[in-house]
């Protein structure tokens, strides 16, 4: 079998050191029905029905849910999205969209 060989000046790295990851976090309101988290998770994340509804669930119970882990332009964008799809017309007391925060993967 050959023998790899790396010369001195070749540096090797961690993709992951190379790249930070961040979480999309949902929040938990009492201004959006399951159906309306349902719905937009389909529509931004195209996440299926089921997950969809496991993520209603744990923003429900928990306050909060990670959507996606990705790299920051894709996770702005995806906050942004979220934060941009507009009230619950289920609701009359809905005013606006849900909110999301973008936190970085090492993050508690």
């Amino acid at each position: 079998m050959a023998k790899t060989t790396v010369s001195p000046e070749t540096e090797i790295t961690n993709q992951e050191e190379l790249i930070p990851l961040y979480r999309v976090v949902l929040l938990d309101d009492d201004d959006h029905t399951y159906d309306y988290v349902i719905e937009m998770l389909q529509k931004i994340l195209v996440f299926s029905m089921d997950e969809a509804y496991r993520h209603a669930e744990e923003v429900d119970t928990a306050g909060r849910t990670v959507l996606i882990t990705c790299e920051l332009p894709e996770a702005e964008f995806a906050r942004d999205q979220i934060q941009a799809y507009g009230p619950d017309w289920r609701l009359p007391r809905s005013k606006g969209s849900m909110s999301a925060i973008v936190e970085p993967v090492g993050a508690a």
